[in-house]
């Protein structure tokens, strides 16, 4: 496997879109784009309508058919072979289940249809390209910035951590765990106790949290969680439980939700990784896939082509800077009347 990284510079569940007028989208081949869950907000909010917007500049006569698969591999298996019967010759695909994905490539394969990994590799079969942020330096950094934290605050070593990863059939939460183990194996802080979440459901990592605060009780100083949904769920766990002060918790994803929690001290940070630059690289290639280009890649991941972004970090020292000064996200949005208050001590005001 080799790997280099580019620096980063509500819809139905199944809706088709098209683009341009009638009499000439019909005569495009339509483009899929199908995403795992809803367990997360960013693909209907984010994801989508970012690739949407730029298939409508780059190919304003394509169709664009958009699915979600709710978490169910079966049903992402049918979307695929459907969009397949409706014409598709480019399928932007981010898998509910990384392993059975490589068949869906094989199938496209058979059938002269490209299929770009999205978000999440297909490690076993490889696709004709993927686009994503890099997953393994996530990890690696939402967890060095948790270490580094401790090492501030003064934290024994040797003190404890809980380890909150990603779906266990999802490839690229492996690579974040990668990341992850990365930063903790090399630190100071031992790790009490790791748990990969099935379909990346919050409600999952806040039982399992609660089931280890009753185990570790005030052992744990610190928990990397590998994104906000997760992370969420963790700092649920604690209020719940009554701990106070809260640990650092780490998330990923920079929801409104995290945002929030940081702002007012429940998280300790996240990263920030607009998915819309993800979701326009992603339409670039498949645009040139559907003019008989082949894209350039600028590294290869599991012998696939691929462009990989690397994201920031946010905590409460760069949260204005990183998030509003940028334009990720509005103070309207985030600074509600609930955390009114806590955005302005941090000088996030309109």
């Amino acid at each position: 496997m080799k790997m280099k990284t580019k620096s980063l510079g509500a819809v139905s569940v199944s809706a088709l879109v098209s683009f341009g007028a009638a009499a000439t989208a019909q005569n495009a081949a339509p483009v899929a784009f199908l995403m795992p869950d809803q367990a997360s907000t960013r693909y209907e909010q984010h994801d989508f309508p970012g690739f949407q917007s730029a298939m409508s500049e780059l190919c304003p006569d394509c169709q664009v058919i958009y699915q979600n698969a709710n978490a169910d591999a079966a049903l992402q298996q049918q979307q695929f072979n459907s969009v397949i019967a409706q014409g598709a010759k480019v399928i932007v695909l981010d898998p509910v289940d990384s392993s059975a994905a490589a068949g869906l490539v094989q199938i496209a394969r058979s059938q002269d249809v490209k299929v770009i990994a999205y978000d999440r590799p297909i490690p076993d079969v490889p696709a004709d390209y993927y686009v994503s942020f890099d997953n393994e330096g996530i990890g690696a950094a939402i967890a060095q910035s948790l270490v580094e934290h401790l090492q501030a605050e003064g934290v024994a070593e040797g003190s404890g951590v809980l380890q909150i990863n990603g779906s266990p059939t999802d490839a690229a939460a492996g690579l974040i765990r990668d990341g992850i183990d990365t930063s903790l194996d090399g630190s100071a802080y031992e790790t009490l106790a790791e748990f990969d979440t099935p379909d990346w459901a919050p409600p999952r990592a806040q039982e399992w949290t609660a089931g280890q605060i009753t185990r570790f009780g005030d052992e744990i100083a610190g928990i990397v969680a590998a994104n906000d949904g997760t992370a969420g769920g963790a700092v649920a766990a604690l209020k719940a439980a009554g701990v106070d002060p809260l640990p650092p918790v780490t998330g990923n994803d920079a929801t409104i939700a995290a945002l929030q929690r940081i702002i007012a001290g429940d998280q300790y940070n996240t990263i920030s990784k607009p998915s819309e630059i993800v979701a326009e690289a992603a339409a670039e290639v498949a645009n040139q896939f559907l003019q008989g280009k082949t894209p350039e890649p600028e590294t290869t991941l599991y012998d696939t082509p691929s462009q990989l972004f690397v994201p920031d970090v946010v905590t409460q020292d760069n949260i204005k800077a990183a998030i509003f000064d940028a334009g990720i996200q509005t103070v309207e949005e985030v600074c509600t009347p609930e955390f009114e208050a806590a955005c302005g001590e941090l000088g996030i005001t309109n």
